[in-house]
């Protein structure tokens, strides 16, 4: 008898071990394999970049930071959609093409002439410099404080102006604000052409680089000419020149975001000493609650989310932007469209005389311009009170490999939905849509009305005009007429269609109805004949019911015996 064990050479045996080993070894193998993907996306988390360029306080050209930080790179380039289309044929569509209204609106004003649909960033300088406000009106220097990377070439001019060392060594090593501070008011009553230059000569971090990431605005757009004159024979500009780019919104050391625009630090300190309540701004709130020994300084006291939205706010606001005084945000009493019409009101120029933006060519009357007040209004809505950033919506967290970054495409959340809106919503992106679209259309209607309105209204000024009225009788129809344009040009210039607060939108358009009417009234009594007398005109006695005679009802209500 063989000693060796029963069925030790059955094949189902064998290959039931071997199925069991083999998937246990897949098993382990799946589970380092889970492990190491885990540790890998930790890693990637806590280290999510390799630093393989330098920046300094100079780095503007954003190819050293995408070289760094690819995933927000290839956001920022995306700014430009598919790809940077330039040329006066690739040109947004003209609003005054299509809201008529507006040229009588800006009669006498340089957005009259040229005034189109916005791009995305990377356009912001190109389409400055060849629209024909530019290239046939005089515009200032501080046009650029929103439009042009220009942080470096303030810091120069403001320690040039302080008498402190300026060179790229300088410019390199400290951010400094007070340095630009001063160059902002030091250059941002010069003429536009004159600063451009400027930009073009401070160093962008890449001297040995010459091609922009996106490309620069030919020297005097499409007509070679700057207010309306041409360019010298063989004028050109060395050097280049950015739209906002990384260092616009981020500390180059740390990466941390910061706000860097003069005229939104020196806003703030005004909103921060106003009596008006600001809840959706917690650090403002603190910061009235302390000694106020110091300024507020958003830089070191706003929080991370506060800092998620004025990095917007430092360029999609209303401001002041001319040769006659500095740029200046209007937060003085608050950030609703009536509180930033009594800042200009209440405003007088460097010689004393009364602020306005411009008179109209039509009326003549002194009026102020809205710029585009995205932020003032969604200060007003619902979003910015439960404590929504812009960049929640406009820039919404996504997931690279294991890395959490903000989308620096910079889109509408229609285009987004899924991130943008649905992370809090518990809708769909149909009925989400649909709400939007009936937010906006329903202002855009209402608009609409008050552009009539508000050209009804020029007509009987400039018949009243035509009668003979005074200065001195069109007086108080001129303040009527500048409130009603300063709140139809608010929300006409806002981006959002009204959708950052709906109410808000239509309190100012129904205002601005309002006001047009009345001034429309006023100027038409200056030479409407004299109205006839109203007194013996019959009325109608109070009824218990409303009368219906075919229906056999006698005066009063009361049924006749006929009708039954």
């Amino acid at each position: 008898m063989s000693s060796q064990e029963p069925n030790s050479g059955n094949p189902t045996r064998k290959r039931l071990l071997t199925t069991t080993f083999v998937v246990a070894a897949l098993g382990a193998a799946g589970v380092a394999w889970l492990l190491t993907n885990i540790m890998d996306r930790k890693q990637e988390a806590r280290n999510p970049t390799v630093r393989v360029a330098e920046l300094t306080e100079i780095s503007v050209d954003p190819k050293p930071w995408g070289l760094n930080w690819p995933h927000h790179y290839d956001g920022y380039l995306a700014t430009a959609g598919d790809e940077f289309y330039g040329g006066a044929e690739a040109m947004p569509e003209s609003k005054l093409d299509h809201q008529p209204w507006l040229r009588r609106l800006y009669a006498g004003y340089a957005f009259s002439i040229d005034y189109r649909e916005a791009r995305g960033h990377a356009y912001m300088l190109y389409d400055q410099g060849v629209t024909e406000r530019i290239t046939q009106k005089p515009q200032a220097g501080a046009c650029m404080h929103c439009h042009a990377s220009t942080t470096v070439l303030w810091r120069k001019a403001g320690l040039e102006a302080m008498g402190q060392p300026a060179d790229d060594e300088a410019l390199a090593a400290d951010f400094n604000m007070p340095a630009v501070i001063r160059g902002f008011q030091e250059l941002s009553r010069k003429p536009y052409q004159e600063v451009l230059a400027m930009l073009y000569s401070v160093p962008d971090g890449t001297p040995e680089d010459n091609e922009t990431v996106f490309p620069a605005p030919p020297v005097g757009g499409f007509t070679g000419e700057f207010a309306g004159k041409k360019l010298p024979e063989g004028h050109v500009l060395e050097g280049n020149v950015h739209p906002v780019t990384c260092i616009d919104c981020h500390n180059p050391t740390t990466m941390e975001l910061r706000v860097t625009r003069p005229g939104l630090v020196l806003g703030l300190q005004a909103l921060a000493t106003s009596d008006e309540p600001v809840p959706h701004l917690p650090s403002i709130e603190r910061w009235r609650r302390g000694s106020q020994n110091t300024p507020y300084d958003v830089n070191k006291m706003a929080s991370q989310n506060e800092m998620r939205s004025y990095v917007c706010a430092q360029c999609h606001v209303e401001y002041y932007c001319a040769t006659s005084d500095v740029l200046e945000f209007p937060w003085g009493q608050g950030l609703k469209h009536d509180q930033l019409e009594a800042h200009w009101a209440a405003k007088t120029f460097p010689d004393g005389t009364a602020f306005f933006d411009y008179k109209h060519g039509e009326t003549g009357a002194k009026v102020f311009k809205a710029q585009h007040p995205e932020f003032e209004l969604w200060s007003q809505g619902v979003h910015a009170q439960n404590g929504v950033s812009c960049s929640d919506c406009h820039m919404p967290y996504q997931t690279k490999g294991g890395t959490k970054l903000s989308d620096h495409r910079v889109d509408s959340p229609l285009n987004n939905i899924n991130n943008a809106c649905l992370t809090c919503h518990n809708s769909s992106e149909s009925e989400l849509l649909a709400r939007v679209n009936t937010i906006q259309q329903t202002t855009v209607d209402m608009r609409e009305r008050a552009g009539a309105a508000v050209t009804e209204m020029f007509d009987a000024i400039m018949q009243a005009k035509a009668a003979g009225a005074t200065d001195e009788q069109l007086a108080p129809i001129f303040e009527l007429q500048s409130k009603a344009m300063w709140r139809v040009d608010y929300i006409s210039s806002e981006n959002s269609k009204g959708f950052h607060a709906p109410q808000e939108a239509m309190r100012a358009l129904g205002e601005a109805l309002d006001y047009s009417r009345k001034a429309q009234a006023a100027a038409m009594l200056l030479w409407a004949p004299e109205p006839p007398s109203t007194e013996g005109l019959p009325t109608e006695p109070i009824q218990g019911v409303t009368p219906r005679a075919d229906a056999g009802e006698a005066p009063g209500g009361v049924r006749t015996a006929a009708a039954d």
